[in-house]
């Protein structure tokens, strides 16, 4: 069991019932529609998980062309296929954000080996998709779907929301750095951090090939690799 340890609440704006309530009036007159206060819990407590990214490539130009309709195929084809492939290998959503998933795998916080390992066979099952999705577009008078997948290993706190049917969503190093590297990728390729590649370079079925450092305050050249199948 989670015991929540901490609550954040944002509100999305200010409002004329915000500024009565800052002002402390004793009637307020609600407005015709309600305000939904966002809140988040974090669990205080943290783990280290694979984490990953699949990110869609010059979607925002494609998506300009196409009608809601096709747009909206277009992202099915892409999403479900994503998440069906993850979901063979022990991978799981966290969210979708636009044209890109989250996600990550449970078991590389207890049994670690196994779940590294299925962290880098999810990458390179989705990789192994692209034809797949491309079809699935093409046969639906669609433009081809490219994307790039980037993974790190690291601490992250998990949290809760009070959305309806909300699941978990977490924060921490690696799920920042998962973005920052996904760009050393290129189309179809998929990359993984230094500190993921600690746990997975005496793996003997994968070729990690150094492609560029990611420099930060936090992390002065970050090497970053791109995995391929031996």
């Amino acid at each position: 069991m989670i015991i929540f340890k901490s609550t954040i609440v944002v509100k999305h704006k200010l409002t004329e019932f915000d500024a009565e309530l800052s002002l402390g009036t004793d009637n307020v007159n609600y407005p015709s529609m309600s305000i939904s206060d966002y809140m988040v819990a974090f669990s205080g407590q943290t783990s280290n998980y694979c984490i990953g990214i699949v990110d869609m490539v010059n979607s925002t130009n494609i998506s300009s062309r196409l009608s809601v309709g096709q747009l909206s195929k277009y992202y099915q084809i892409f999403l479900n296929t994503m998440a069906s492939t993850l979901s063979r290998y022990g991978g799981q959503v966290i969210k979708n954000v636009g044209d890109s998933l989250l996600f990550y795998f449970p078991e590389s916080v207890k049994n670690r080996t196994f779940g590294y390992m299925a962290c880098i066979e999810g990458g390179l099952g989705m990789l192994a998709k692209h034809d797949h999705v491309c079809l699935c577009a093409k046969q639906e008078e669609l433009p081809c779907i490219n994307y790039r997948i980037s993974c790190d290993y690291g601490p992250v706190v998990i949290m809760n929301t009070n959305t309806e049917n909300s699941g978990i969503d977490m924060i921490g190093p690696p799920v920042n750095m998962c973005n920052k590297i996904n760009h050393f990728a290129s189309d179809n390729e998929f990359v993984i951090g230094g500190d993921l590649f600690q746990m997975v370079k005496k793996l003997g079925d994968y070729r990690f090939s150094r492609c560029g450092n990611y420099n930060s305050e936090l992390k002065q050249s970050y090497p970053v690799y791109k995995v391929s199948q031996k």
